[in-house]
């Protein structure tokens, strides 16, 4: 990305703050990045170093993280942990209907194509978003909570709204070695999960990267930011 990081333009809809981070030139992608820890400008530092394409970043932050994230409700998989209450649904009108529309106020000309971009959970809502709308054409699933229960078997049965171009999915390498019964599936499903993608002629990649679900998140994040972009 061979230019000046941009002034960026910051608002709040429904206690979410968005951070938008303009292209430089008229009609580039628009990716959108829902985040844990307002790690987006980060994430665009990261990309600002790299050589890829011009485009425009859109970072979500202040999200109900096992609410927004999630698809259903689960309890807790752990002790100590919180539960997952079902609010994608919820959060996926307030994205589609609100957000992305003031967010490409801001954008230059028109929109090339629009992605989706997630970690951990937010991962696993950029997957889960292609079952729900056509809106976005290209995934970026860092480390995604693909051993969410009943996902894979949601995958599996059915119909995506409109099929992604592309499609990238990463994870750690270390990430299934716990004893936790549903985070030792992560990989065995993301892999199950990535072959039946390529089955059906989505272009779909899956990297393997060293070490486990909180190593070098901003780096992994980018990567499959990049690896979108390029396609």
């Amino acid at each position: 990305m061979n230019k000046e990081i941009c002034k960026s333009h910051q608002f709040v809809i429904d206690n979410k703050k968005v951070m938008v981070y303009p292209s430089v030139d008229s009609d580039r992608p628009v990716v959108y990045l829902n985040t844990f820890a307002e790690e987006g400008v980060h994430v665009y530092k990261e990309l600002y170093d790299a050589i890829c394409p011009d485009f425009t970043l859109v970072a979500i932050s202040g999200l109900e993280w096992d609410h927004d994230m999630a698809p259903w409700d689960i309890p807790p998989i752990s002790k100590g942990d919180t539960p997952c209450t079902g609010g994608a649904d919820e959060y996926l009108q307030l994205l589609t209907k609100k957000i992305v529309p003031k967010a490409e106020e801001f954008v230059q000309g028109c929109v090339l194509w629009r992605g989706l971009a997630g970690y951990s959970l937010a991962g696993l809502f950029a997957l889960y978003s292609v079952y729900q709308t056509g809106l976005f054409s290209r995934i970026a699933s860092m480390s995604g909570s693909l051993w969410f229960p009943g996902f894979k078997e949601y995958v599996f049965s059915h119909e995506m709204k409109s099929r992604p171009e592309h499609l990238y999915l990463s994870l750690g390498d270390r990430e299934c070695k716990t004893r936790n019964p549903f985070l030792k599936t992560v990989q065995e499903h993301t892999e199950e999960i990535k072959t039946f993608y390529m089955e059906k002629g989505i272009d779909t990649v899956l990297q393997l990267n060293s070490g486990n679900h909180y190593k070098d998140t901003v780096q992994r994040t980018a990567a499959g930011i990049a690896w979108i972009l390029g396609r």
